[in-house]
């Protein structure tokens, strides 16, 4: 619950900062210089792009909690097997052992999200955050019955 309000708060606090910029850059246009047309236009850019990066962010946390709830109505949702160091630390054998197994799991179902999901699951924990991605969105392609890239 904690996750979804700061992502709520953060996602406000950027549609405000976008509407902001946005409302410069259309005042700057609106000097009608070719300067102040052309900084109005590039400074258009950049609430443009933020509004796309928080919608195709928000489509895939969207997606990873669909196939969440699916695992947990099934009773399949992974647990954290990681053993910790007294400071909360990931001690790093116990890391590989579960990452050997998730991966021997994947290679031997790569047409499986579940196995995917699992694995994103496995990298989150370990603070992996770019491995965790990926797998997770091959997971939801996978899910959604996308074509999904051979690595």
């Amino acid at each position: 619950m904690r996750a979804k309000i700061t992502y709520f708060l953060t996602a406000a606090v950027l549609v405000v900062f976008f509407v902001l910029v946005g409302g410069r850059a259309v005042a700057i246009m609106q000097l009608g210089t070719p300067l102040g047309i052309g900084l109005g236009l590039a400074a258009l850019i950049i609430p443009l792009i933020g509004v796309w990066f928080l919608w195709k962010n928000t489509q895939f946390v969207r997606k990873a909690n669909k196939l969440a709830a699916l695992l947990d109505s099934e009773g399949a949702l992974p647990v954290d097997e990681l053993r910790r160091t007294p400071s909360g630390r990931i001690d790093r054998d116990s890391a590989d052992e579960v990452f050997a197994k998730r991966r021997a799991e994947t290679e031997d179902s790569p047409g499986d999200w579940r196995c995917w999901f699992r694995l994103a699951i496995a990298y989150q924990d370990a603070r992996d955050t770019p491995r965790a991605r990926k797998a997770m969105q091959r997971a939801i392609a996978l899910h959604d019955g996308k074509p999904v890239p051979t690595a």
